[in-house]
């Protein structure tokens, strides 16, 4: 790369660039200093952070290669790039193959294809219907965009076309050539019903198991070459095929390396070995033959060989070899298998032998049918010939395996050729070829480490094609330079010339292998000397290894230096078999398929009989030249001479055809699903030719622009002066100013070519322009936003001062209000503290006088008390003191009794110790019970506290004692004298005081018993008040639970009905998607019931045309119908058995079965046309079944009591009679005075009929008002009921609950609950029962209701028959007497009946309002009667009033006539014609009529009127023969005038329009009420009388939905070429979206010139057709759903073009669409169409729209797009993230991670893999009813129609 001006620019700090590495191949770095000239280094950083120093070489001084801007990166284009260099594409596919999981990638006229080792979802039918009609540079890379190409040029230039996909082995060649002839067969079609399309494709299985085997690095490889012609006729539909194979691998056969397999088909018959058909072939599993086992891998992982092997043979079968073919094809194989496991045994060292009954020779013997003696002997011995006789020579047993294995692979070549063969002729048709595509499947370059012969011709071959390739690039170079008139400069490129005069030139490599062949002594030495001798020194390709003399080194294209082992070379050449062994098996007389097999075999074997040699591997089978000398045999032609010349065929083919590129990569030897080895890839890239391409173009000028690209792309660096008017000169003023070399560019006549990195260039100063445009955007938005900042903020001071200040003024003027209202406060306060100081010393003075006073008293009154108190003291101490002497004495009584008792108690304290002890001891062993000792301490308090108690009781006893002892003692003191009583007493007091004692103690234990009792009673006054509050608890959680089982018994009940109401909703919805969807399929079968009979008619026309020279041939019309043949098949298929008979004595060209299949077909399309009907018909019943139920249910919910229902009856039934005497009156009175004129107006019978007439009038809205006010009390009456039932339930709970106290009465009123609630749930599954059967019951009732309807309908019709005044009688009658029976029946029973008879009464109210519904129809029939009798009476009266006239006035009357405006006024409005004029008719009005004139001038849907017009006075006239060739020859002529002009819209939506008007004609006219609602009283007196056409309906709706289809279509081919330009392409906001470099293959111009398509374009089609659809007066509804469907293809179809087109998925596109789509939405709005669900279609649309604008970083924004997205598949959202490319520098791409991200949020969703949307789906339609209010009598018939033989009626 030499240094310039633009490179010093380019290499600054941050540029990036490529620096070789070993791993990687090329690594990224970034210049961390300017480069400066002179510079020996590059200061570098690799993207981990690592800094380098890059070196120059010093010799070049080459800079390394600059790399691409992010916005080129993943570009479809590798011409696109700015800078073309190897890293630069081997970056650009990695990145579209492993971040983007794009596969395919341009690169100029080559499509690179990556293996990406998985199966992806992009070649289904949808796929390809996208490629179909684009052009290649408009949608993303792909094979379905080449094949389209050369489909598309092969019909443009009439020139046949090639496809040829090379690659290594295990690239994908073999599965990129199907999907090419896939998409001819799908876009292409056939002629015929042979579908040859369909076996071309049913030929790849056969190949693939016959010629395909596993290797290490392809499990599916091609071991042969093969080119398919695909024969097209002159319309380029597929005709046939033809299929030449190059260089089959028969070394497979017989050897296979490791992990490697033979041919499939081995495999699938051992593993299908245990079929019936197949156990004569002897077979078992792979592993047990020779053949099979070597590579050790028999199984492929997911491949089931038997069932591929069924596919095999059906794939036979369709190719037309039959089973017998077949099995001998079997047996064949089989007999290899069988014969690679014969052993040969060494007999001595120069010969060998066969054991004897060899089983698998004997099975090889059988199934070839040949003797088991002369096998074993040829395949151990052989002839040699001389002159005069011939020598019989024993082989070795190397020879003779050697020979074994070359008789199989000779017997295995000529099977696969036969096989060829077949499929050639399966694939050929009659028909003459106009032109042909083929495609090659051929292998790439093949190195091993062991090359032999067929690497050698594989390698050969490949020179030949990338010779051929490198001429068709430099001549298109030559073709584009000269087209565009720049200076032609010759272009140095490689040319492999030399390589190939090296192998095929005279004396090259073949010419001395051909030579040495024919030498008697021949070696693979001597050739090899001859070889060193020859080209060694006067050929720099070839090279001699140093170590080797047997081997030779060629240096093929992309310095790819190839070493060829010359052992096995002569031998491959010659392909030797023993003429012996081929003689024997050709001698079989059981196998005719063998010897078929040899036929030819004296062309093929050896003369010399010689054994071929072992080898590697070897592949051979070149189809012998048929046009050789059979007879000579020395002249064989060797496999390299046959090879070269097949080749240069090839070439030849090609060179005549437009060659298209396909070049296989794959990206890895491990077969890992997207996986990328920069090595193998590079390799690959440099072998294929792509390299080559790109060096190709960037030594001219690669990069080309047209001048508006250029234009609207480099805007920004122009100024505003130097935009000129002229673009082309400005273009020019602008380059001349930016690139100062002007070799850097050239200006052709459209576009602009560049030379290698000048585009980078330019886009490097348009980048630093927008970046300083930013900067100054940047930088005036930030002042702005600043300056806003500081005004907000100096605003926001001000007012906080303003604020403040009046804030501080407002506190000063409150703080001084403060203080004089505190200084008032504190004079009031010390006022009123010193007054109250002054009340408090007052107050405290008298209190002080007060005490002091008082205190005087008392002193006073102390003294004289204190003189008082001292005359008692005197008296109590002298009392004291002989008192003292007695307690002296006493004292002394007292203590002896106290030793006494010390005495006992120290005993006793003895036995109490001991007890202690024994106590103390208890705890020990008892510490258990310290929770009883508590209790017994809690206990002993208590005891103590009782003992408190006790003690102080006892003290007061001591005190009542002691004054009772003072008492004593005064009587002592008074009884002194009385001593010796007192001794005699003494010995009382002392049993008196041990009783004392005694009581004490009885007292104590009392008193103990006592609190034992009372804590007793205490604990079990406890105790129960637990229990009780326990039992208060339970029963409240009973109540609770109580409550809670009735509001789940209530709220269970509401489920059920909620439950019930949903599900009735959901059957109903279900009911509506289930007719719908049968409704859309009914009308796709409608489609395709069509296109048969369109290709039958055409079949037919082409077959009266081959028979119009016959004499005598009947021509059978071609419009029959699908329709009319529902009524007239049978003698419609008669005739055309009869035509098909007379035709096929002279059609010997057509196909005669095709005849019978297609009737075949017409009648099973018929048969599931008709039960589709009748489903439908079923299902519509199903539907009007579930909303009778449903109207039964809520009618039955709706009851009263049957007080109320027999008084209405009553009332009723006495207003029914009341009618009955009524009408009698009026039968009477019309009898009665028929004769006498009394029916004259003013006549009395006139009177009593007028006055009856009103008064029914009267009674029939009373009727009605009664009707309403009955209905509206019997819902009050059922609410009530209801609401009573409900309520008394739980009050009888209530009350019995709280009558309950006890708590055993609690515990069973709980058990009696629970049993209620079993009981509860038991009745309400009963109800739940008995609810079902009351349905059932309904059902059964409602059926009743029905069939009593037909009666009524039957007795009706009957009645019409009658007399009117007999019908009037009978109907009245009729009705009474039922309506009579019913109220008996019903007053005969209970009124206050159970529940279940009130359910029944009210099944009967509910059938008595539907009873009276249709008695208030009956009525207003009798009305119309009645109004009828009174204009005949009116009649009758005008009639005698004409009777009474004089004589003179009627002989006045002729010149007067009277009835002329009445006759005009009684017009029927029907039309009569001549059946002779029906032909004219449907000519005039149908075929010869210009829509436009009629909708401009005429009524819309006249001719519709004018037909029905016509119908009605044939169903008048009672003529059933006239009404159905009137309607079948309208329904032919509207069918032929659309075959006709069917493209024409206007035509189209004109019988469209009138077909729909004609179909609510038949409906309005019918006499069925339901289409009778809206008529007036006029219309319905034009009703049909005579005939039923809901048939004929039916069929006109079936013409209907054909033609709404055809309309579609017509749209859809004038909407399809607008919407892709108008919607994605061209750019309605101007400026918004950049033109990014594009490469070789331009894309269709975003910028609107002439002839392309805007979004105006497709708005004012759209309002084209709406305006037209309303001219023609076509129903709103139907318009709407018109509309709908337009908009669902504009959306599917940019949805689709969008997700394959990577250049328009960018942020700018994004915007321009919602745009777009707005502008959509207006339109809609404008037309009032916003309610018809368009909107709807395009939701996916809008949504990817937005997908393209929101973030999509952070969890955040994926979160937020998976809510967005829910229109969009999960396919589809991830396409558009994988596809989305930034335009300019700003913008970022999507990462790997925030992809993964989004398919792991979305991998729960229920939804279809399929990427795009079906553009073909078309909504069912439907045509609800519209009634016309148009009067037939009024419509007038122009004459411009040359109708005039109609008559009016």
């Amino acid at each position: 790369m030499n240094m310039n001006r633009e490179l010093e620019y380019m290499f600054v700090q941050r540029a990036r660039v490529w620096i070789p590495d070993a791993e990687e191949v090329w690594k990224s770095a970034e210049l961390t200093k300017d480069f400066k000239n002179g510079d020996a280094s590059l200061q570098l950083m690799l993207e981990d952070g690592t800094s380098i120093e890059h070196k120059l070489d010093p010799k070049t001084k080459n800079l390394p290669y600059l790399r691409n801007p992010d916005i080129l990166v993943g570009e479809n284009d590798l011409t696109a790039l700015s800078y073309l260099h190897e890293p630069a594409v081997l970056h650009n596919l990695k990145v579209r193959f492993i971040d983007s999981k794009l596969i395919y990638t341009y690169c100029g006229i080559v499509l690179v294809a990556i293996n990406p080792y998985e199966t992806l979802g992009i070649y289904g039918t949808d796929i390809i219907n996208a490629y179909s009609g684009q052009n290649m540079g408009d949608m993303d890379p792909h094979i379905f965009a080449v094949a389209e190409e050369a489909y598309k040029q092969m019909a443009r230039d009439e020139r046949n076309q090639s496809i040829i996909v090379s690659g290594e082995s295990g690239a994908g060649k073999t599965v990129s050539a199907k999907y090419a002839m896939r998409y001819f067969a799908t876009v292409s079609g056939s002629t015929s019903e042979a579908n040859v399309e369909q076996k071309v494709l049913a030929s790849n299985p056969i190949m693939e198991a016959i010629g395909n085997a596993k290797t290490t690095r392809n499990d599916n490889s091609s071991r042969f070459g093969k080119y398919i012609e695909i024969g097209f006729d002159t319309r380029y539909r597929i005709i046939g095929a033809n299929m030449r194979t190059y260089l089959l691998e028969k070394s497979r056969v017989v050897f296979q390396a490791d992990e490697e397999r033979n041919y499939h088909i081995f495999y699938q018959l051992c593993a299908s070995s245990h079929l019936p058909e197949f156990k004569t072939l002897k077979l078992s599993s792979a592993n047990d033959f020779l053949y099979t086992r070597q590579g050790r891998s028999p199984v492929i992982h997911g491949v089931d060989d038997t069932k591929e092997l069924s596919t095999t043979r059906n794939a036979f079968t369709l190719l037309g070899i039959n089973e017998s073919y077949q099995m001998g094809l079997f047996q064949v194989l089989a007999a290899i298998l069988h014969l690679g496991n014969v052993e040969i045994k060494d007999k001595d060292s120069d010969s060998s032998l066969i054991p004897p009954n060899n089983r698998h020779l004997t099975a090889f013997c059988e199934l070839v049918g040949v003797t088991y003696q002369d096998m074993s002997q040829w395949l151990c011995h052989r002839k040699l010939k001389t002159a005069t006789e011939t020598y019989i020579k024993t082989l070795p047993r190397l020879q003779a395996t050697n020979a074994r294995d070359a008789l199989a692979k000779h017997i295995y070549a000529k099977l696969f050729n036969w096989i060829v063969e077949h499929v050639n002729k399966a694939l050929i048709t009659n028909i003459k070829q106009h032109s042909f595509i083929g495609v090659l499947d051929i292998y790439g370059f093949e190195t091993f480490e062991i090359n032999s012969f067929e690497q050698f011709c594989i390698n050969y071959a490949n020179e030949k094609l990338q010779q051929q390739f490198n001429m068709h690039v430099f001549k298109l170079e030559q073709e584009e330079y000269m087209k565009e008139q720049i200076p032609w400069t010759l272009i140095d490129f490689y040319d492999n010339q030399p390589c190939i005069n090296l192998i095929e030139a005279k004396m090259g490599i073949l010419d001395l292998l051909d030579e040495e062949c024919k030498m008697p002594k021949g070696s693979d030495d001597s050739w090899a000397q001859k070889l060193y001798n020859t080209h060694l020194k006067t050929c720099s390709l070839f090279e001699k290894p140093r170590m080797s003399n047997r081997a030779f080194i060629i240096q093929h294209f992309a310095d790819k230096q190839v070493e060829y082992q010359c052992e096995g070379f002569l031998e491959k050449n010659k392909d030797t078999v023993n003429e012996d062994q081929i003689n024997v098996l050709k001698a079989s007389k059981k196998f005719d398929l063998l010897v078929e097999l040899f036929q030819d075999e004296e062309k093929t074997t050896s003369p010399t009989g010689q054994v071929p040699g072992t080898g590697g591997r070897t592949r051979l089978s070149i189809k012998p030249d048929k046009g050789r000398d059979k007879s000579s045999k020395e002249h064989k032609k060797t496999v390299g001479c046959q090879f070269r010349n097949s080749l240069q065929m090839l070439m030849d083919t090609l060179n005549a055809t437009t060659p298209h590129y396909v070049r296989c990569i794959k990206p890895n030897d491990f077969k890992l699903a997207f996986s990328f080895d920069p090595k193998r890839a590079v390799q690959q890239l440099r072998a294929c030719g792509v390299l080559e391409t790109i060096r190709i173009s960037a030594a001219g000028f690669p990069s080309r622009w047209t001048y508006q690209e250029f234009f609207s792309r480099y805007r920004v660096l122009m100024k505003q002066k130097d935009v000129l008017s002229d673009k082309k000169l400005t273009c020019r003023n602008v380059l001349e100013k930016l690139v100062q070399d002007q070799d850097k560019y050239q200006f052709g006549k459209t576009k602009i070519f560049f030379r290698a990195g000048q585009v980078a260039y330019l886009e490097k100063l348009r980048a630093d322009k927008l970046r300083v445009a930013c900067i100054r955007i940047q930088k005036t938005i930030r002042c702005w936003l600043a300056r806003k900042k500081y005004l907000r903020k100096r605003s926001a001071a001000i007012t906080i001062q303003r604020f403040t200040r009046g804030y501080q003024a407002r506190c000063l003027a409150k703080f001084m209000r403060r203080t004089q209202a505190a200084t008032i406060i504190q004079k009031y306060q010390r006022m009123c503290m010193e007054r109250k100081r002054y009340r408090q010393k007052q107050a405290a003075a008298l209190v002080m006088q007060t005490i002091l006073r008082a205190y005087m008293a008392r002193q006073k009154y102390q003294g004289l008390l204190r003189e008082h108190n001292a005359v008692i003291i005197q008296k109590r101490v002298r009392g004291w003191l002989a008192r003292c002497w007695y307690k002296r004495c006493l004292v002394s009584l007292v203590y002896l009794q106290c030793c006494f008792r010390r005495m006992k108690a120290r005993r006793e304290l003895k036995k109490l110790k001991i007890e202690a002890r024994s106590v103390e001891h208890f705890k020990k062993l008892n510490k258990g019970m310290e929770n009883k000792i508590m209790q017994l301490q809690r206990r002993i308090d208590e005891q103590t506290k009782d003992n408190r108690s006790i003690n102080e009781k006892l003290v007061s006893l001591e005190t009542s004692s002691t004054a009772e002892r003072e008492r004593m003692r005064g009587e002592l003191s008074r009884l002194r004298g009385v001593e010796e009583d007192a001794k005699n007493k003494g010995n009382q007091v002392t049993s008196l005081l041990e009783q004392l004692e005694k009581l004490k103690k009885e007292l104590s234990s009392t008193q103990k018993e006592k609190k034992t009792i009372e804590d007793w009673a205490q604990t079990y006054r406890d105790e129960m008040e637990k229990m009780v509050s326990e039992l208060k608890d339970q029963n409240c959680s009973l109540k609770k639970e109580k409550d809670d089982l009735n509001r789940l018994i209530q709220e269970q009940s509401q489920q059920m009905t909620e439950k019930m109401a949903r599900a009735i909703v959901e059957k109903t919805q279900q009911l509506e998607t289930d007719l719908n969807e049968e409704r859309s399929r009914y009308q796709n079968l409608l489609t395709e019931h069509l296109r048969l009979e369109e290709k039958y008619d055409d079949l037919k026309e082409a077959m009266v045309s081959s028979n119009v020279s016959k004499p005598g041939h009947r021509r059978t019309d071609s419009t029959h119908s699908s329709n009319e043949s529902e009524y007239t098949y049978n003698s419609e298929y008669a005739e055309l058995e009869e035509g098909s008979r007379a035709a096929e004595d002279v059609t010997r060209g057509m196909d005669t079965s095709l005849t019978l299949k297609l009737q075949k077909r017409l009648t099973e399309l018929e048969q599931e046309k008709q039960s589709l009907r009748n489903e439908l018909e079923n299902r519509e019943d199903q539907f009007q079944r579930a909303r009778a139920r449903d109207d039964v249910e809520f009618k039955k919910a709706r009851g009263a009591e049957l007080e109320y229902e027999s008084l209405k009856r009553q009332e009723l039934e006495s207003e029914n009679k009341k009618l009955k005497h009524d009408l009698a009156e009026i039968r009477r009175s019309l009898l009665g005075n028929a004769a006498t004129g009394a029916g004259a107006p003013g006549s009395p019978a006139y009177k009593v009929v007028l006055e009856q007439l009103n008064a029914s009038c009267e009674e029939l809205e009373v009727r009605k008002e009664e009707v309403l006010i009955l209905r509206s009390q019997l819902v009050s009456q059922k609410e009530a009921l209801h609401h009573k039932e409900t309520m008394t339930e739980p009050s009888t709970y209530v009350e019995d609950v709280s009558k309950l106290k006890d708590a055993g009465e609690l515990k069973q009123a709980y058990i009696g609950l629970k049993d209620t609630n079993r009981l509860l749930e038991h009745q309400l599954q009963t109800q739940r029962r008995s609810y079902d059967s009351e349905v059932e019951s309904l059902r059964g009732e409602l059926q009743n209701v029905k069939e009593e309807n037909n009666r009524q309908q039957q007795l009706l019709a009957q009645n019409l028959q009658l007399p009117p005044e007999a019908r009037i009688e009978a109907s009245l009658q009729h009705e009474i007497t039922r309506l009579t029976n019913e109220n008996l029946e019903l007053l005969a029973e209970d009124p206050t009946a159970s529940r279940e008879a009130r359910v029944i009464i009210l099944r009967r109210m509910v059938d008595l309002m539907e009873q009276l519904e249709k008695q208030d129809r009956t009525i207003r029939k009798l009305k119309k009667q009645l109004k009828v009798y009174s204009k005949r009476i009116g009649e009758m009266g005008a009639g005698q009033t004409e009777g009474q006239t004089s004589p003179g006035q009627m002989v006045d009357e002729p010149i007067h006539p009277v009835n002329i405006p009445r006759r005009e006024k009684d017009f029927q409005g029907m039309l009569e014609y001549k059946k002779e004029d029906e032909l004219k008719l449907v000519k005039n009005l149908i075929l010869e009529l210009k829509p436009r004139g009629v909708a401009v001038n005429l009524i819309p849907g006249l001719p519709a009127y004018i037909l029905f017009m016509c119908l009605r006075h044939a169903d008048y006239v009672n003529d059933d023969q006239k009404v159905r060739t009137l309607l079948t020859s309208t329904i032919n002529s509207i069918k032929k005038i659309l075959k006709k002009r069917g493209d024409d819209f206007e035509t189209v939506s004109f019988w469209l329009s009138n077909t729909c008007r004609f179909l609510h004609c038949l409906k309005q006219y019918s006499g069925d009420e339901a289409f009778m609602k809206h008529n007036t009283q006029r219309q319905n007196e034009h009703t049909l009388s005579n005939f039923d056409l809901a048939e004929y309906r039916q069929v006109i709706s079936d013409l209907a939905i054909q033609i709404y289809q055809q309309l579609i279509k017509c749209m859809e081919n004038i909407l399809q070429p607008m919407i892709v330009s108008g919607m994605l392409e061209h750019e309605t906001i101007q400026g918004v979206s950049g033109v990014k470099p594009t490469g070789l293959r331009k894309r269709t111009s975003s910028i609107a010139d002439e002839g392309t398509y805007t979004l105006d374009s497709i708005l004012r089609q759209l309002s084209a057709f709406h305006s037209t659809m309303c001219q023609h007066g076509t129903d709103p509804e139907l318009i709407k759903q018109v509309v709908k469907q337009q908009f669902y293809i504009i959306g599917a179809v940019t949805l689709n073009n969008l997700l394959l087109r990577k250049d328009m998925c960018s942020w700018s596109k994004g915007m321009q669409i919602r745009y777009n789509v707005s502008q959509l939405e207006e339109w809609l709005r404008d037309k009032g169409l916003m309610i018809c669900g368009a909107k709807e279609t395009l939701e996916p649309l809008i949504q990817a729209a937005q997908l393209l604008q929101v973030k999509k970083k952070t969890d955040e924004d994926a979160e937020a797009i998976c809510s967005m997205c829910l229109a969009l598949t999960t396919a589809q959202i991830v396409k558009v993230l994988n596809l989305y490319t930034p335009v300019n520098e700003f913008e970022e791409r999507v990462s790997v991670a925030f992809i993964r991200t989004i398919q792991t949020r979305l991998r729960d969703r229920c939804e279809s893999p399929q990427l795009l949307m079906d553009t073909k789906m078309i909504y069912p339609v439907t045509f609800p009813f519209n009634p016309s209010s148009l009067a037939l009598e009024t419509i007038q018939i122009p004459s411009s129609l040359n109708l005039s033989f109609l008559t009016r009626v």
